[in-house]
Formats: C-alpha cells, sequence, structure tokens
C-alpha cells in the first residue's frame, strides 16, 4: 500500500474516531424490537448512524420478461429467487451447458472467484418490487442522449485498442479508487453491500465498506465547491425526517454507468423503522439520459461489524493486467500504441 494511500486511510478514520464519541452520546430514545418509532438524537434529528446492508436480488431495472408489471406475487416472487440465485451460482455445473453457469468451460471463460466469496443478496426486496427503479414507470433507465451514445462508443473503441497501455485505461475500481458499489449512488451487486452512518447536528460521514470512501457531508448550507472529485462534493439538508444528500462535480471517470460530471446525484435517507431505512436516489445528467431516474434501495440494520476491503492486496492485480497485457503485444508482434 503507497504512502499517500496509507496517510489518506488514516486520515479519514482519525476524522471518523472524532466523531462517534458526539454521536453516540446523541442517542436519547432507543428503540426495541416492539417499538416501531425511529430514535432521535439529543439535537433532534432522526438518528441514522449504524451499520446498513443492502444486498437484494432485486435487479436494478425490470427485466423484460415482466414487462409492465410492476409487484410480483409470492408464487412468482418464490421462482424468480430460485431461477435467479440458480443463474447466479459460481459453483453451479449446468449440464446444458457443459460447464459454470457464470463462465462455461465451453466458452472458455474464467471465473475470478467461486461461490464462496460471494456475499450478494439472494432475496427480492419486502414488497416485491421487480425493479429498484421506481421512476420512470416502465422500471427501467431512460434511453442515452446522441451525446452519451457517442462517448459510450468511443469508450469501447478506445478499449478495444487500448485495453491496459498503462493503469490509466483500467477502470477506477480496477484502480481501487472507488469501489463499484459505494457510490454515489450506492447500489447491491456482488459483496461489499454495507455502509455506516456517523452524524453530528453538523456533519453526516457516510463511510462504504467497499474501498472504505468515506464522504464527510456538511450541513451547513455552504455552497458546493467547482473541483471535481472521485466521489464528488456533497452538501446535506434536513427534509423533516428525511436526511437529502445532493452530489455535484461527480468526476466522470468514477460516474455512474456512463454519467458526465454534469450529473446531479439526491439521495434521500429516511429511517421508516428501528431496523429499517429507505434509501433513494435521484440521477439528473441531461447530457447522459433523456430524462432524470429515480431508484430506492431498502436498507436493513446490521450488527455484524463492517470489515477492510484490502484491494487487490497490495494492487499486485494492477501489475499482473499490465504485465499480462505486454506479454499479449508481443504475442501478436506489436507493442503498447499510447506511448506511456
Amino acid at each position: 500500500m503507497k504512502a499517500s494511500r496509507c496517510l489518506r486511510v488514516l486520515l479519514t478514520v482519525a476524522i471518523i474516531v472524532a466523531l462517534i464519541p458526539v454521536a453516540a452520546a446523541g442517542q436519547t430514545r432507543s428503540a426495541t424490537s416492539g417499538d416501531s418509532t425511529p430514535p432521535l438524537t439529543t439535537w433532534g434529528a432522526p438518528d441514522l448512524q449504524g451499520v446498513w446492508d443492502f444486498r437484494t436480488i432485486t435487479p436494478m431495472e425490470r427485466p423484460s420478461q415482466f414487462a409492465d408489471k410492476e409487484v410480483l406475487t409470492d408464487e412468482e416472487a418464490a421462482g424468480f429467487q430460485r431461477e435467479e440465485n440458480r443463474r447466479l451460482n459460481r459453483d453451479l455445473i449446468d449440464p446444458e451447458v457443459g460447464g459454470l453457469n457464470y463462465a462455461p468451460q465451453s466458452q472458455g471463460g474464467v471465473v475470478p472467484y467461486n461461490e464462496f466469496w460471494y456475499d450478494r443478496g439472494t432475496s427480492l426486496v419486502e414488497d416485491k418490487r421487480t425493479s429498484l427503479i421506481v421512476s420512470p414507470p416502465n422500471g427501467r433507465i431512460p434511453p442515452l442522449t446522441p451525446e452519451a451514445q457517442q462517448r459510450a462508443t468511443a469508450r469501447r473503441e478506445y478499449r478495444s485498442v487500448h485495453p491496459a497501455d498503462s493503469w490509466e485505461d483500467r477502470s477506477v475500481g480496477d484502480r481501487c479508487i472507488v469501489g463499484f458499489n459505494a457510490g454515489p449512488p450506492m447500489v447491491p451487486s456482488a459483496y461489499n453491500n454495507n455502509v455506516q452512518l456517523f452524524q453530528t447536528a453538523d456533519y453526516v460521514v457516510i463511510l462504504n465498506e467497499m474501498v472504505h470512501n468515506a464522504r464527510i457531508v456538511s450541513l451547513d448550507s455552504r455552497p458546493h465547491g467547482t473541483i471535481l472529485q472521485w466521489v464528488g462534493d456533497s452538501r446535506g439538508h434536513w427534509e423533516g425526517d428525511t436526511l437529502v444528500v445532493e452530489t455535484t462535480n461527480l468526476n466522470d471517470k468514477s460516474g455512474f454507468r456512463g454519467s458526465s460530471s454534469a450529473v446531479r446525484v439526491v439521495e434521500r435517507f429516511t429511517r421508516i423503522s428501528p431496523d429499517t431505512l429507505s434509501y433513494e436516489f435521484t440521477l439528473d445528467d441531461p447530457q447522459t439520459w433523456t430524462s432524470p431516474w429515480t431508484a430506492v434501495v431498502p436498507m436493513t440494520k446490521t450488527e455484524d461489524p463492517m470489515f477492510e476491503y484490502a484491494c487487490h492486496e497490495g494492487n499486485y492485480s494492477m501489475e499482473g493486467i499490465l504485465g499480462g497485457a505486454r506479454v499479449q503485444e508481443r504475442a501478436n508482434g506489436s507493442t503498447t500504441s499510447g506511448g506511456r
């Protein structure tokens, strides 16, 4: 781990630890298993603190087989969960394919991990919705704008020629800068679907288990800055019992599904019961999608601790990716054309 990375992690931990005594002392109303009222802090705000689990098997977008069906019956939900868990199982041998479900041996696929290492959701959200997206009504991400389509085509064409001229050609996930589900927005994925919230009267800290990114969100109405950042520039305020966090200046290299640096992400955190946090997010990016869209992800309180995500265990994988690319080039009789 590089010295700069160590310093950043230590600084983040120091800030969070400094906040914990203030936040913990602020709890004045505790919730028991029979109490449906969420607790409050001493300064009267809803207490959102703790570790929250947001894993689910509910897809972001509605699968085509459900067409306009927004909610499944109990029988349909059971069938979907059974088939989806089977499809995702990295250890399952499919006799019809002759290999692993995820990367069939007959197709020469390589499975990065077996099932033991995955910690995805196994069940649908409680109301059995067919998608996490609630707007637009079809449960699908709106179409890309012509500009966004051109950007996507340019990225694909570049990556096909320059997959790994240098580390800069790899994703921010490969480079251990931002986790693939850390956000904003935070979305269920393969593992590390946990987030820890800390509060004071003036700040909220959003600490993700994936690559342990921490967003320090001020609640004092200060304006947004102008510098692009890996996780954007977040500002928060309360609307009744809901914490609203608005993020701008999000670096397009860490954007969500090809979003541009013009994207505006609005997250809404509402503790609807002692053990349930409703997390809603809206993405508005006229340079990428033809209209804004919104998803809702229920989060569940957990007593499990946050674990370190030792990305690439010292980043040895990046050395392997770049070394493998050089071997491929020599085999093809070429060298990197990026001049790096």
